[in-house]
Order: C-alpha cells, then sequence, then structure tokens
C-alpha cells in the first residue's frame, strides 16, 4: 500500500534562516514553479502553502523587529493558481483563513484552483485569533493573544471561549463552501446552441446557509469543481482542532513527537472519525551533513529551533525507518516541512521516495488524475441533484 507523502513549502525553509543557507527569491514565480515541480518529480501526493494575515514574527501577537529573517508572502490560493498550469498531476493545497474573510470568496477561489488544475485543488482551512490581524480589517476587536495564552489552560487554547468561536466559524465556513462547491449540479452547464440555453437553471440551487456567523444564499457563480468536493485539509494539535477536522475535512496534519504519541492521538481521532485520513508532519533536514546544516542555522539565528512538529535530523534511510515505524502506529500519511529549501525539498523527493520505493511503500507513477484520486477519497455526488 502506498504510504501517502506531502510537503508544506513556506518560503525558504521551516528554519527562520534558511534563506542564508539558500537565498532564492521567495517572492518570484521562478522559486516557487522549481519548488512544485521537483515535488511532482518526486510523485508527491501534494504539496501545501503557507499564509496568514500578518506578517511572520516572534512575538505571540505583534509584530517584532528582526530584519534577518524573511518577512512577507503571497497569497496562497492565486499563487497555487499560478502553479497549476505548470503541474500536471501533484495536487496543490494552498492555505486560507477563515476568520475576516468571506466563505463565499474562499469557496470560488478554491472552485476555480480545482478547475484549472483540472481537479488536483485542496484548501487548509486556517484561523486567525490575532488581534494584531484584526486591526487589519478594523471589523472586530480580539483580545491580544499573549493574554489568551496566559489564561489559565496554557497553550491549549481548546478551552478558550474566543477560540472556541473561531473554531466554530470555521466549520460554519467550511460547510459554506461545500455547499456553494455543490450548488451547481455537474451537468447544470449545457452548452446547447441549437436551444441556446448555456445551463439549466434547475441543477442550480441555492445554498442557504444561516448560522452565527454568516448567511449565504448561493448559488456558487463557479460551476462545480471537477472533484465535486476539493480535498479539504486541517492542522491539529489538540482535541477542538481534532473536532474540527473530524467534522470539516478529509485529511488532519498531527504532530506527534514519538510513535507511542502518536498511537495516542490516532486512537483519540478515530474515537471522533473513522474515515478522517491522518497525516503527521515533521520539520527534517536531510543528508549525511544535516546535523551541521542545522547547527550552523541555529547559530546563525541565534537560537535552537523549536516547532510544534518533531524536528528529525538525518539520513533519508533514518527517516524512511521513522516513518514506518510511525505508521504501524495508525498515521496514514506524512506532510514533511523542508528546513532549508530547496535542499531538503530535493532529499525528499529525490532521496527519501527512492528510499520508500525500494521497500514496497510508495508509488512509480501517479495512479490516478485527480487528488482525491491520489488520496483514495471517492468523488462526492452534489447534495442537491435529487433536488432538480
Amino acid at each position: 500500500m502506498t504510504l501517502h507523502l506531502a510537503v508544506a513549502l513556506d518560503g525558504a525553509g521551516w528554519h527562520p534562516a534558511a534563506w542564508r543557507e539558500s537565498p532564492a527569491d521567495v517572492f518570484s514565480a521562478r522559486h516557487w514553479a522549481g519548488l512544485v515541480a521537483e515535488a511532482e518529480q518526486g510523485l508527491l501526493d501534494f504539496v501545501t502553502i503557507e499564509d496568514a494575515l500578518g506578517l511572520q514574527s516572534t512575538l505571540p501577537d505583534a509584530p517584532d523587529d528582526r530584519n534577518d529573517q524573511v518577512r512577507g508572502r503571497f497569497d496562497a490560493v492565486l499563487l497555487a493558481a499560478r502553479l497549476a498550469p505548470l503541474t500536471s498531476r501533484i495536487g496543490l493545497v494552498p492555505t486560507a483563513t477563515t476568520t475576516h474573510t468571506e466563505p463565499f470568496h474562499v469557496a470560488i477561489g478554491i472552485a476555480t484552483l480545482d478547475h484549472v488544475s483540472q481537479g488536483r485543488a485542496g484548501w487548509r482551512p486556517q484561523i486567525s485569533p490575532r488581534a494584531s490581524e484584526a486591526r487589519h480589517f478594523g471589523r472586530r476587536e480580539f483580545p491580544p493573544l499573549d493574554l489568551v495564552l496566559n489564561r489559565p489552560g496554557g497553550v491549549d487554547l481548546s478551552g478558550d471561549p474566543h477560540v472556541r468561536d473561531l473554531f466554530a466559524e470555521a466549520a460554519d465556513a467550511v460547510e459554506v463552501a461545500r455547499r456553494l462547491w455543490d450548488s451547481w449540479e455537474d451537468d447544470a452547464e449545457i452548452r446547447d446552441l441549437a436551444t441556446g440555453r448555456f445551463i439549466d437553471r434547475d441543477k442550480l440551487h441555492y445554498a442557504d446557509f444561516a448560522g452565527r456567523f454568516f448567511s449565504v444564499k448561493g448559488p456558487s457563480i463557479t460551476p462545480r469543481p471537477p472533484q465535486g468536493q476539493p480535498v479539504v485539509t486541517a492542522l491539529a494539535h489538540a482535541r477542538l482542532p481534532y473536532e474540527f477536522a473530524a467534522s470539516s475535512a478529509d485529511i488532519v496534519y498531527v504532530t506527534p513527537h514519538s510513535a507511542e504519541q502518536a498511537r495516542d492521538i490516532v486512537e483519540e481521532i478515530r474515537g471522533l472519525s473513522a474515515e478522517l485520513k491522518i497525516f503527521a508532519d515533521l520539520v527534517v533536514f536531510l543528508g549525511e551533513d544535516a546535523a551541521r546544516r542545522k547547527a550552523r542555522l541555529d547559530e546563525l539565528d541565534g537560537a535552537e529551533l523549536v516547532s510544534d512538529a518533531a524536528i528529525f535530523t538525518g539520513t533519508v534511510r533514518e527517516l524512511a525507518d521513522l516513518l514506518l515505524e510511525w505508521r504501524r502506529a495508525g498515521i496514514q500519511g506524512f506532510r514533511l516541512r523542508p528546513g532549508a529549501l530547496p535542499y531538503d525539498l530535493a532529499q525528499i523527493a529525490r532521496g527519501l521516495t527512492v528510499e520508500l520505493r525500494e521497500r514496497g511503500v510508495f508509488r512509480h507513477e501517479y495512479e490516478a488524475a485527480t487528488l482525491r484520486g491520489l488520496l483514495g477519497l471517492p468523488r462526492p455526488a452534489s447534495r442537491y441533484a435529487d433536488l432538480s
């Protein structure tokens, strides 16, 4: 059985000093096109593209004054649409926040990406809890995140009312998007020259969503995506985001730091959903000199790298051993975060995949033309199809 493998792309890599090791122009289409081409050459399932509503910062809820780390990003959905025509098989999963954004706009953006990629789009919905980000929009006032972090419970924000509301809003946003993706039946566009009818109006449907945060009539302005429903993914560290992923996503990215912890997380998530695919995130520095490279980057940054995900440093053979150990604990796939780009991505695409293929657990070619097909997810029918 194929081990599912994805990479998370972010600027110059996941180490904040990575741009100093390989100073690529992170604000060029050429840079991103090269990264995604490398990942596709390695036959990876998909790439994710990071995004946020504020500049990267070392502070929890404010810009910092550092000028030695990458600051700024492209819009992930627009970037994915730019990369789609340059690729043919790999999935493209941009991040788009559910806070301060309208789900109608996000839904048509992801639907458009699915059309231009011919069925390879996904979406990583993400909440934006920071007061500094809310001030960019001026519609709502949020408590400073550092105050939220200092409340009882600490870093696990699941019990905080503010954060719970943001996840409830995110769940509603995904529901709105899913209804809008279904609002055109597959054969609503008929383009009948003889009768002069472009669409069958009876096969367009109102979403009619009314909730705490949104009221969306629909239908979408974009025809139904080729996949029917683009793949929805979510990053989760604790019970509340696990619940969000179980109710709203097709894939959840979790962050265990050992096989034992992975087994416990899988058991907890399986108590919420039997269908949700479980991927584990790992930050990876690969090669015989991986430890030296990471140490040099730590020195340049002035601090040892810390991450929500486990940090792996070693050879592709050692990484393959770890992935298969965690797979036995119930993990179905992995989203690897290259420490430095493009070096660690090339190690994944050209080295790790070969190692896994030799062990009989990775593909020799793409088996499907759509992302849902690669992941073994069925193409769902429109929920409104029986109403026409």
